[in-house]
């Protein structure tokens, strides 16, 4: 394989990081806490897509909005569980609770879907785009253009709308803000929201690229955080390039050196660059999120 081929891989392959990041880096910028149940999350979205498909017998273009639709629950029902925990900043019960609330969900998918894997077949990722010896599915390329019109649509959110004023006040100053009459509490609710409907998108996007397993999720959790911390904290447009890179550099050294040792050369990058810019690709950046 070429190595532009393994360019074009690494693109896509990025795109997929930023999309399923693109929650956490929103929820840890605006409620400073770290979602370890996200990997999970990812997982029942990628499940909820499959049985849409195939035992539901929806269109994969309905299957998708359904499974959106039951990652924002999943996020509503784990913010009002945390809610007085995320209000207080007791980071120790939220790292807890949502480990647990990770465990309950693989609990809740192996019984519901059993240990067996599931494929995905869609009409996109049956069909090729080819430009002379390289060549892409129109799944991969439904992932960058869902992943880059994510991120132009929440970073124009969080710029030009009033409610994205209202998240970034929150994220700058939670009591500040209740002070001044905003509704922290819905605040935080709509960010769980989001959350769980992003990486519910990127999982059923992703999901026909791989097999749907219940032990899924820990991988994906291990990397949103490289890609999160890489970026900067509570940075969109930090996370996407991180995101990004990190898919270019994760497959270029997959094909010239090891697949074996991706994950590690992945935090050898983290901790250089932490080193470098502690603050992340974002460092000097406001505060919050942005």
């Amino acid at each position: 394989m070429s190595l532009l081929q393994q360019l074009i891989n690494g693109l896509v392959l990025g795109h997929a990081y930023a999309l399923i990041a693109i929650g956490w880096t929103l929820l840890l910028g605006v409620a400073r806490l770290v979602n370890f149940g996200h990997g999970q999350m990812y997982m029942l979205g990628a499940f909820v897509t499959w049985w849409a498909t195939t035992t539901a017998g929806l269109p994969y273009l309905l299957a998708l909005p359904l499974a959106m639709a039951a990652g924002a629950l999943i996020g509503l029902f784990m913010q009002r569980i945390m809610l007085r925990a995320t209000f207080e900043q007791n980071l120790v019960s939220i790292m807890i609770m949502t480990l647990g609330f990770g465990y309950v969900m693989h609990g809740v998918a192996s019984l519901a879907f059993g240990s067996t894997g599931q494929i995905l077949d869609t009409a996109w990722s049956q069909r090729d785009i080819e430009i002379g010896d390289l060549w892409l599915t129109w799944q991969d390329a439904a992932i960058v253009a869902a992943a880059i019109l994510l991120f132009l649509l929440l970073k124009r959110a969080l710029d030009g709308s009033r409610a994205g004023r209202l998240v970034r006040m929150v994220a700058e100053d939670p009591k500040l803000a209740q002070l001044a009459g905003i509704n922290v509490r819905g605040v935080y609710y709509g960010v769980f929201a989001f959350e769980g409907a992003a990486v519910a998108l990127a999982a059923g996007l992703v999901a026909p690229r791989t097999p749907i397993l219940t032990s899924m999720g820990f991988e994906e959790v291990i990397i949103t955080f490289v890609v999160v911390v890489l970026g900067g904290i509570g940075s969109v447009t930090g996370s996407y390039v991180a995101g990004v890179a990190l898919g270019v550099f994760t497959a270029l050294f997959s094909a010239l050196i090891s697949p074996a040792y991706a994950t590690a050369a992945a935090f050898a990058v983290l901790i250089a660059v932490l080193v470098l810019r502690p603050g992340g690709l974002s460092a000097g950046a406001m505060k919050g999120v942005h």
